[in-house]
């Protein structure tokens, strides 16, 4: 249990920090030597060895390996689980403290908190539908500057020649978006590169991701979204506003800001692990809520993905967070266009409304939409497993945020390119016509009262391309120009997604999808000639869309609804459906989904719903950790202070054991007690100084362990004296009298199913006499997982 206090980020750069954790035994049974037993005075501690861990040496210069003469590769295998990541509370710690506050409080006082976690969730519902509305009119405002002054410049060498000169103006405005971006991704908060999504995931399954909920993380992903997509990448911004919702809603629910230093006395009973996720997973509903106006769909979406625990009451506030959110946007987004009250903005992405009759389908049509949903999920697979190499290669080789920005420009320079060739060799004339009311629309070498198609997909914002995929009339993009384009913008995608910059992959998903689904339209029709309007390809455009979302993410329940609340219209609700299950089921034949591919590239303890399948004959004896460290329930100071300091076995959780007098039995588990209560305890020095004297104990409160997290300071800034090394610490009163226990024939699925149900972060594995012989942690779970040959073990490792 890896406590890092230095800065670890999710980026390739990780933490180089010498800490060593626990491992277990290897399944074949290999023997790997223990430590001996080793007693102190008048406490006993059991020290946990090095099993099977490796380490791997992150961020080496140049000068330290002169043979190669360049930045050593960073070696990376897959079979590893890493040691860096901590495991949240989701159980309460129900010690004499808690318990005497619980029962001091009356009905009233209980239902003061219910209406406070009520509001909670209306400010995380509005701060999050403000920040959706700030990135979108700032995205708005910089594109259509950007591409009204190079379709200005174009217009006007079409004219007298040297368009070289308007790609270059392109590239260099791409460039300079995306610089903005990536330095303050690459240099100031690598935590917010990407979309955030695998990130909130592992938060809501129960794992620390450091930084993740931060202040600083929110200011840098926001900036960071909208200089990227400003910047022509082929990125989306609906994905960070789902990580955006969840740093909003840890930072409402503490009541202050650690960043800032600023403590507004509010929400404090809130300041624990258990009530933090479920306000994030709300967070995290709210953003998917004002990115797509999808409420219900951000509901089921944190359902789908994250949270443990679920009841009615939780399931309550999220969805009304998600609708306060979707309400604010609309609100202040229909006053920024002028129309106010007119509510018809509910999401960052708005398709348009599907109307039933001009595109209802058939039901011989269902098997056609069936073949494009394993079209998207071959696709999604290849999509995946491109991205994973080239990830792959980044963790290696672009690891130095220097390199990470150079990356980042080279693409942005690359995309407008690669859009200014497509359009420039593009002979796709359409009429400009009254019902065409295109912003940005580029005449180029076509005739007077036409404009370029190309244009229309390459030469505007992603949501726009996708809303002109869905909706133009047949006939207004040739097939050519669709293929070129689903071909050229699927490797851009690729490529742009796990750059050092904020950006989404739900939007270049569905441009790309709807690209090929139009094409699938327009040629089944061009087979009927005889009556063609059946095969409507905006129609196939949304399939298509839906089919490939579906094969790069592998969602299936929220994506079902976020892509019907987004189309208004509930008629395609079993196609889309269809479409996306069979996405995922011929996807995840040949690869796992791509937020599952950067979760397991990290090496993150992720727990999924159930143990692997063939894991009922490992019992818990076998999975666990072990021997324990151990404290007495009446401890001396010196001994906390030596196990906390010891960085080789760097443990969160100590069973605490009691020894009957005069007896030569073997101590009994009594309790469980975490180091962030130790540290707290020492650092208020609430020391006994007889053992069995109480008069000199300082009585502590819930507040002070409230008041120091999250962020408990580490055992070395804590002072102990010598002489108060001899005290005694009497931890009856702080420790969790009732920890669960398992006994140690329990099998590997019944003990994942309570620790997963529960969100527990230990579990004590006690012998039929109560005696503590092992501990089960995450790590210890996630080890075990199916492979190509079975069951596999992970190797645990300093990344």
């Amino acid at each position: 249990m890896a406590n890092i206090t230095k800065k670890v980020s999710w980026s390739s750069r990780g933490d180089d920090s010498g800490l060593t954790g626990e491992g277990t035994p290897l399944l074949n049974g290999s023997e790997i030597p223990k430590p001996s037993r080793q007693l102190s005075g008048s406490g006993s501690v059991f020290r946990i060895g090095r099993f099977s861990t490796v380490d791997l040496e992150d961020d080496i210069t140049s000068e330290e390996d002169p043979i190669r003469g360049r930045p050593k590769e960073i070696p990376h295998n897959e079979k590893l689980l890493s040691l860096k990541y901590e495991s949240l509370d989701y159980d309460n710690i129900e010690n004499q403290l808690f318990l005497e506050e619980e029962r001091r409080m009356s009905p009233m006082g209980f239902r003061c908190l219910e209406i406070s976690r009520w509001v909670i969730c209306g400010l995380i519902g509005i701060l999050t539908g403000l920040i959706a509305c700030f990135i979108d009119i700032m995205v708005e405002k910089l594109a259509g500057y950007k591409y009204q002054v190079i379709k200005e410049n174009i217009e006007k060498f079409t004219e007298v020649g040297g368009l070289s000169i308007s790609l270059i103006l392109w590239a260099v405005l791409n460039c300079a978006f995306v610089l903005v971006g990536g330095i303050m991704v690459a240099f100031f908060e690598p935590i917010a590169a990407g979309s955030g999504i695998p990130q909130i995931k592992c938060y809501l399954n129960g794992v620390k991701i450091p930084r993740v909920v931060r202040l600083k993380t929110l200011v840098v992903k926001v900036i960071g979204v909208i200089c990227s997509v400003a910047g022509g990448l082929a990125v989306g911004k609906e994905g960070p506003m789902i990580h955006s919702g969840g740093v909003v809603a840890a930072g409402v629910s503490q009541g202050r800001s650690t960043s800032l230093k600023r403590d507004f006395k509010m929400f404090e009973y809130f300041r624990r692990d258990t009530e933090k996720r479920d306000f994030v997973s709300a967070g995290a509903a709210a953003g998917v809520s004002a990115a797509f106006g999808a409420p219900v769909g951000g509901v089921l979406f944190s359902l789908e993905e994250g949270a443990s625990f679920w009841n009615q009451m939780l399931t309550w506030r999220i969805f009304f967070a998600s609708m306060i959110s979707t309400f604010t946007l609309n609100f202040f987004l229909s006053i920024y266009h002028g129309k106010p009250g007119d509510l018809s903005n509910p999401g960052l992405i708005n398709f348009g409304r599907f109307e039933s009759d001009s595109v209802a389908y058939y039901y011989y049509e269902i098997p056609l939409f069936m073949c494009m949903g394993a079209l998207g999920g071959l696709l999604g697979a290849l999509f995946n497993s491109l991205n994973y190499w080239l990830t792959i290669f980044r963790i290696r080789y672009v690891h130095r945020p220097c390199l990470q920005v150079m990356e980042a420009l080279l693409v942005a320079a690359v995309t407008a390119a690669v859009s200014f060739t497509m359009i420039y060799f593009s002979n796709d004339c359409q009429p400009l016509g009254p019902e065409r009311n295109e912003e940005y629309s580029l005449q180029l070498f076509c005739a007077d009262g036409e404009y370029n198609s190309m244009a229309t997909a390459f030469f505007n914002t992603p949501e726009r391309s996708v809303r002109s995929l869905f909706h133009y009339q047949p006939g207004s993009y040739n097939p050519m120009t669709l293929g070129l384009f689903t071909l050229t913008y699927f490797f851009l995608a690729c490529w742009t997604y796990g750059l050092a910059v904020s950006a989404g992959v739900f939007i270049p998903s569905l441009l790309i999808g709807a690209a090929w689904g139009r094409l699938c339209g327009i040629l089944l029709a061009s087979f009927t000639p005889t009556s063609p309007i059946w095969a409507d390809p905006g129609k196939y455009a949304l399939i298509g869309a839906a089919a490939q979302l579906g094969g790069i993410v592998r969602m299936t329940l929220s994506l079902t609804v976020i892509m019907v609340e987004a189309t208004g219209n509930v008629t395609y609700g079993l196609p889309i459906m269809l479409v996306l299950m069979i996405a995922k089921i011929v996807g995840d034949y040949f690869q796992e989904g791509l937020y599952d591919i950067h979760i397991k590239l990290q090496s993150v303890p992720f727990l999924h719903w159930e143990a692997p399948a063939t894991s009922h004959w490992l019992t818990a004896r076998e999975v666990m950790s072990s021997p324990v460290t151990c404290f007495n329930r009446i401890e001396k100071v010196g001994t906390i202070v030596d196990v906390l300091s010891n960085t080789s076995t760097n443990h969160n959780g100590f069973p605490v054991v009691v020894q009957v007098l005069d007896s030569d039995e073997p101590a009994k588990l009594c309790g469980l007690i975490l180091r962030s209560q130790l540290i707290v305890l020492l650092k208020h020095k609430v020391f006994v100084e007889l053992a069995r004297s109480r008069l000199s104990q300082r009585k502590l409160q819930l507040k002070d362990f409230r008041d120091a997290y999250p962020r408990f300071p580490p055992i070395q800034s804590i002072h102990v004296s010598q002489d108060e090394r001899e005290c005694m610490m009497d931890l009856t009163e702080f420790m969790n009298p009732t920890p669960y226990t398992v006994p140690q024939d329990t099998s590997l699925p019944r003990v994942f199913k309570l620790f997963r149900a529960l969100g527990l972060r230990h579990l004590v594995v006690a012998d039929d006499v109560n005696r503590v012989i092992g501990l089960v942690t995450r790590k210890d779970l996630a080890r075990y997982h199916l492979g190509k040959h079975g069951l596999e073990e992970l190797q645990l490792a300093q990344t």
